[in-house]
């Protein structure tokens, strides 16, 4: 079961408020704030589009580009030894650290797997 809706190039992570008896989301990946809710899936998709299409128009109205939902760097913190280990590697294999970590994050997407279990 995935808590996530997808719709251009974004991605909504939805939730849902028991008390309220709605499902609520919000647009994951840029600094705006964008919300969403709905009563129903089909509602809570139609909710989604509709804010993310709001945010693309207004966008246009203000002559700001849309924020990406994502640029391509960030930073990964790791022990130290951890930090030698994988620049050991990637020295042996000759290639450069950022490809070596580039290469992981490949395998896993095209792989839908997370290599060593998070738990």
């Amino acid at each position: 079961m995935s808590n996530l809706l997808k719709y251009k190039e974004y991605v909504g992570k939805v939730e849902y408020a028991a008390e309220d008896r709605v499902f609520y989301g919000t647009v994951h990946g840029i600094n705006d704030l964008i919300t969403f809710e709905g009563q129903s899936v089909k509602e809570l998709q139609e909710a989604f589009e509709e804010s993310v299409n709001d945010y693309l128009k207004t966008c246009t109205e203000l002559e700001k580009e849309p924020e990406k939902t994502y640029k391509g760097s960030f930073n990964v913190r790791v022990p130290s030894d951890v930090h030698k280990g994988i620049a050991l590697i990637a020295f042996q294999n000759k290639i450069s650290l950022n490809d070596l970590v580039k290469r992981a994050l490949i395998y896993t997407i095209e792989h839908k797997e997370i290599i060593i279990p998070l738990h």
